[in-house]
């Protein structure tokens, strides 16, 4: 039995959001490594960050979207990613990012979402989608609060303990409006 998965390629100003590639790894196993990855599980060694890189790909596989790799335009550099995730333990479809150092600041992770989330409703249907945000993250809350999210009422707790808040995305039709 052979399974094929079809990761899109999507493009905005200045990203390319496509399929993730062996040599992401390193870049992504270094985020993953240092301060900067605490508010999504790490610091991690780089066994961890492989299972992480390889979960990423299998989200196609399992739900029919996953996290994108974010590539400059211009240079070609991997700067991030992000893309929807279903774990098994998370309430519903997540929409997230990282960026990696250095590439922070420059509305990447904006550009790369609004991207993701119009992607998810146009080929799957996902409405609304949230984001789990702890509340130390300070960019990413105001990423949030950028992208039209709503703190929702009660917080979300991993199996590890891990207390995040819940952000809802706008609805298709009032982020469009």
């Amino acid at each position: 039995m052979t399974t094929t998965v079809v990761i899109p390629t999507l493009e905005t100003e200045r990203l390319i959001l496509r399929a993730l590639r062996l040599d992401d790894f390193e870049p992504l196993a270094a985020f993953y490594a240092g301060p900067r990855a605490r508010f999504i599980g790490g610091p991690m060694t780089r066994q961890q960050a492989w299972t992480k890189f390889q979960s990423f790909l299998g989200m196609w596989a399992l739900r029919g979207y996953g996290m994108f790799a974010l590539e400059e335009r211009a240079t070609g550099s991997l700067v991030g990613r992000a893309g929807l995730q279903w774990h098994e333990q998370t309430p519903e479809p997540e929409m997230a990012w990282s960026l990696l150092d250095g590439f922070e600041g420059r509305g990447y992770a904006a550009e790369a979402a609004v991207a993701a989330r119009d992607h998810a409703f146009e080929a799957h249907g996902i409405d609304a989608p949230i984001s789990l945000i702890d509340a130390a993250n300070a960019p990413s809350l105001a990423l949030a609060r950028r992208l039209g999210c709503v703190r929702e009422a009660g917080d979300f707790t991993y199996a590890d303990g891990h207390v995040v808040q819940v952000w809802r995305h706008p609805a298709r039709a009032t982020a469009a409006a």
